[in-house]
């Protein structure tokens, strides 16, 4: 049934492309229509009008580059007619939307939720007044947090640092972590430092500076672009170059062999010489590692997977050598791989020391309980904004969404069909399309490796259908949490398409 359904629909798809040019303002996609349950007035199915870009969008891109740097632009996107999962560019193009700014929308454009959020008297003022939240809080700030971001921590984690991005949540975690390592070496939470210290540190140099300590990271992690989260990157060069860095270890992530229940035993052993390497690299390393962070998939660098048990025997290692242990959760948390933080499917006997957050969140920083994260003295984990009181308030409209529609196990139930199809349907059909298929049982969080990866994303946003890429030839999706089964056909419909061309 569902190979018959996906097959009407690339006859259609067809139809469509073979078109003369002058009607070029027909749905690609006429035969699968899907309309939200979430979000009224979301378009039935994508209409592509022009290519990409369009002539709208090449006049206005040309002109704002004489003032912006235009070359990272994947769509000019017209967001007053942007709606649940269809994001609309500036030639009229409709299409729909299983990127979502990089992972970053949870509800769909111009959520009505979250638009009645904006209205409020809280969002307004927290909007004009803008508060220097270190020194000037708003009166209610322990409530916005304990009925937004507080309710949604990682189980075991009952405190929050908050942040403006992913990068500057995971640059604070590595200062919280800098930080307890040195009290520790230095007696204890209470022990004052030396006027030694206080001096040295001026100079950049030793006791003050902790230059013998590091953050290790993995082979194929992205963890930002600032100062210390770059140095802890390891996807691509063109993130580094010519940027200084740190000298901080790196340890091999595993490699894993798909599909998993035929590689059991090569995936198995991959891991165990990975966590091999980690330790080797915590008691060996000339810079002594204060941390380790990981991501639960790393995203940036290809979707590369681990198991459960290569992340416990990870927590594992840190607190047997007495190492912080960070979760960068900033892509995967907030429910896109079915549950709501990715760490929830490793079942650890204790939880991250920290774990870091933004994206689907809308707001961004990092989790943790241990009151020796937070430093002694005042100042020394600090700046002007200390995140947005804006982005807590929106945090809170979209939790509340989240579990009044139970959009986690929705996810996780339309994670499981667009994988079993893609499994099941185009993987057969289309043989080597479709390769390394990964994200079984993880939610939309799904991923798949094309010899052609960049010509076959842009031939699908043709299509009308936006999607990408990570690492050197793997096609990402990561649809928004109100994605349902019908956007799903859509999708199938014009990867099938694009399959076969």
């Amino acid at each position: 049934m569902a190979s018959r359904r996906l097959l009407h629909s690339a006859k259609a798809l067809s139809l469509s492309a073979a078109r003369p040019a002058v009607r070029r303002s027909a749905p690609a996609l006429t035969s699968v229509r899907a309309v939200s349950s979430f979000v009224a007035g979301e378009p039935e199915a994508p209409v592509m009008k022009t290519s990409l870009p369009g002539p709208v969008s090449k006049g206005k891109i040309a002109s704002l580059d004489s003032v912006f740097d235009t070359r990272n632009i994947s769509i000019l996107t017209d967001y007053n007619k942007s709606v649940g999962n269809y994001i609309v560019d500036a030639d009229g193009n409709v299409l729909l939307d299983a990127f979502a700014q990089i992972a970053s929308i949870p509800l769909g454009y111009a959520n009505p939720a979250l638009i009645e959020v904006a209205k409020t008297p809280a969002m307004i003022n927290a909007i004009v007044s803008r508060p220097a939240l270190g020194n000037f809080p708003p009166e209610d700030w322990e409530e916005v947090l304990k009925t937004g971001l507080l309710r949604a921590s990682p189980k075991g984690l009952d405190k929050v640092f908050t942040a403006m991005t992913g990068s500057d949540a995971n640059e604070t975690a590595y200062k919280a972590a800098f930080i307890w390592r040195r009290q520790q070496e230095r007696g204890g939470y209470d022990v004052d430092f030396t006027a030694e210290e206080m001096a040295s540190s001026m100079n950049n140099e030793a006791p003050g500076a902790a230059n013998g300590l590091s953050i290790l990271s993995f082979k194929g992690g992205f963890h930002g672009r600032l100062f210390g989260s770059l140095s802890t990157t390891r996807s691509k060069p063109i993130h580094k170059l010519d940027i200084p860095a740190f000298d901080w270890p790196q340890a091999s992530f595993p490699s894993l062999r798909y599909p998993l229940d035929q590689f059991e035993a090569e995936n198995a052993a991959a891991e165990q010489a990975c966590l091999a390497e980690v330790e080797s690299l915590i008691t060996t390393y000339h810079n002594k590692p204060a941390a380790v962070v990981v991501e639960p998939i790393q995203s940036e660098g290809g979707d590369n997977h681990a198991s459960p048990a290569f992340f416990r025997g990870l927590r594992a290692l840190t607190k047997k050598h007495n190492v912080l242990f960070i979760v960068d959760e900033v892509q995967t948390g907030v429910g896109a791989t079915g549950k709501f933080w990715a760490h929830d499917h490793w079942d650890l006997e204790t939880p991250p020391d920290m774990v870091t957050f933004s994206k689907k969140a809308q707001a961004a920083g990092f989790y943790y309980t241990n009151p020796e994260l937070r430093p002694n003295k005042a100042y020394r984990q600090f700046n002007t904004w200390m995140g947005d009181p804006v982005r807590a308030l929106l945090f809170k409209g979209i939790f509340e969404e989240i579990e009044k529609h139970d959009l986690v196990a929705h996810t996780a139930r339309v994670g499981d069909y667009l994988f079993g199809e893609i499994e099941k349907t185009l993987a057969p059909k289309f043989p080597g399309q479709f390769e390394n298929l990964r994200g079984k049982n993880m939610g939309t969080f799904l991923a798949f490796d094309h010899p052609k990866r960049d010509a076959f994303v842009k031939r699908v946003k043709e299509l009308g259908v936006n999607i990408g890429g990570s690492g050197e030839a793997t096609v990402r999706l990561r649809p928004m949490l109100i994605f349902e089964k019908g956007h799903a056909d859509i999708l199938l419909a014009a990867l099938e398409k694009a399959a076969s061309e």
